[in-house]
């Protein structure tokens, strides 16, 4: 079969033998936001013809390609969920060269009631084998980052955090970037920030003194990136651990970004365990394994 996880910006492709092995994959600058007049049909031939004229005829896909912005918006799927959930929910999309289904994404609440989403994470989280033996919790750090609760093999509730995104519009649209520029990106100076996270004051109070750190000469232009993205996951991690003390959280994802991740969470009292993006192929034969494809 072929496992597809086709995000905003990127398009990953994978063919998944029957032993689950991964025996080939494909990656391109093909998310759906870079697909020309919708012509996502068109993409996935280009991208996987030589798959399909070997022989293969499944395929599955999941991301952002089922959201309102991608090839058919699928209703997102309720928690509790694992394979077998996902895979009966599995939205047929119209191909003339194999048969495609695309998962639906999860849709849950969190603490206090308030709406919460995923396209794309939940197919990686149930790729890692510990989570669905013994459950646990997994992030999934990024642009929107998630945190995710498993429990008998079954994903049962998540929370997202944008710290991603808040990063990259703090850097290049306030004025914290105007003294800034390009530098390590895991020095002290992250791990500075990291600290800070856990003094009193509050996000806001703390996301200004990278300024006045820097403007006192005690934290250098090249250091402050750093110094912020530590600011930034501390917060996160502190905010996601705070019922999960000594927790150990599965980290999925870019081994640069997992990295980091791993050390605050180490830094907060937590233990990680690192898992690479290609979760979401195994992930992704789960599910097929699971569905109908007569």
């Amino acid at each position: 079969m072929i496992g597809i996880d086709w995000g905003t910006t990127s398009f990953r492709a994978f063919r998944v033998g029957r032993d689950g092995t991964i025996r080939d994959r494909r990656a391109a600058p093909k998310g759906i936001l870079n697909v020309p007049d919708g012509r996502f049909g068109d993409t996935l031939r280009e991208e996987i013809g030589p798959w399909l004229a070997a022989g293969e005829d499944r395929v599955i896909l999941s991301g952002m390609i089922g959201s309102r912005q991608g090839w058919i918006e699928a209703p997102y799927l309720p928690c509790p969920a694992g394979p077998a959930e996902l895979a009966g929910a599995l939205v047929d999309i119209g191909f003339d060269w194999a048969r495609v289904k695309l998962v639906p994404g999860l849709s849950g609440t969190d603490e206090a009631g308030v709406a919460e989403v995923m396209r794309g994470e939940e197919t990686q989280v149930l790729g890692v084998a510990p989570l669905l033996r013994d459950g646990g919790i997994a992030c999934l750090p990024g642009t929107h980052s998630k945190w995710v609760r498993v429990v008998d093999g079954r994903i049962v509730g998540f929370t997202t955090h944008m710290t991603g995104e808040t990063f990259g519009a703090l850097r290049g649209h306030t004025i914290l970037g105007r003294m800034m520029r390009d530098g390590p990106a895991d020095g002290p100076s992250f791990d500075a920030g990291v600290t800070r996270s856990a003094d009193p004051g509050g996000l806001l109070h703390h996301l200004f003194g990278v300024r006045a750190l820097a403007l006192a000469d005690r934290l250098a232009e090249a250091d402050s990136p750093a110094y912020l993205s530590g600011i930034l996951i501390g917060h996160e991690v502190r905010a996601a651990l705070a019922q999960a003390a000594g927790a150990v959280v599965q980290v999925i994802g870019a081994p640069e970004l997992t990295a980091l991740y791993a050390r605050t969470i180490a830094a907060c009292g937590g233990y990680a365990e690192r898992h690479d993006g290609e979760a979401a192929a195994r992930g992704l034969a789960l599910v097929a394994e699971h569905a109908q494809w007569t």
